[in-house]
């Protein structure tokens, strides 16, 4: 199996829930399926390490990278549960990031999980059930620079740079960094500022 890819990035093509990238390894382009986290690394040309895992299926063999082996084991992990295909977990993978999905498992809250599109109630609920002891007691860590203090559909800020396209997760971390450093700004300097950031990290 194919564990673990470093090689150049040779093409990026974000979308919604997740994006594709093809890595060149030794003159091989390796094309799988990433998480934002995975993008937001990612620049033409540069090396790149990515996690990755095959998965086979009756009508094509998909390869899906990960931006560290916490991200990737917590895609196995999801998948694990019934109703959770890959895509389904890429997508709460690069909406929510692997810090708040498990603080999300460990303390229950499914509210935040159905903030995913595709993740309905019954979904949340199954996640929490099945893979809440496994995330119990676990530290909740720096929420300001993990951009978790930014609550969901809560901020005019966050739906705004949604609606530009860039990804939840993203988002959070550009504006929790803003609030941090910045703190007390209005809602269109707190935007323009998040873009700068966000802007950086695309160059």
């Amino acid at each position: 199996m194919i564990g673990m890819l470093r090689g150049e990035v040779w093409e990026i093509e974000p979308g919604t829930g997740m994006g594709t990238l093809c890595l060149d390894v030794h003159g091989v382009g390796y094309e799988m399926a990433v998480t934002s986290a995975v993008l937001g690394k990612a620049r033409i040309g540069q090396a790149l390490t990515v996690y990755t895992k095959l998965i086979p299926r009756e009508d094509e063999i998909a390869l899906y990278g990960f931006a560290s082996a916490r991200e990737k084991h917590l895609f196995l992990k999801m998948l694990s549960v019934s109703g959770i295909g890959p895509k389904g977990a890429m997508g709460v993978l690069s909406a929510l990031g692997v810090q708040q999905i498990e603080q999300a498992l460990a303390s229950g809250n499914t509210q935040l999980l159905t903030q995913v599109p595709g993740i309905g109630k019954k979904t949340a609920q199954r996640l929490v059930l099945e893979l809440k002891e496994k995330f119990k007691g676990m530290s909740l860590g720096d929420e300001a620079a993990s951009g978790a203090g930014v609550e969901i559909g809560g901020s005019e800020a966050l739906e705004s740079l949604l609606v530009l396209g860039f990804a939840m997760e993203e988002a959070r971390q550009a504006l929790g960094l803003v609030e941090k450093d910045q703190p007390g700004l209005g809602l269109e300097e707190q935007i323009k500022q998040a873009l700068r950031l966000l802007a950086r990290r695309e160059v």
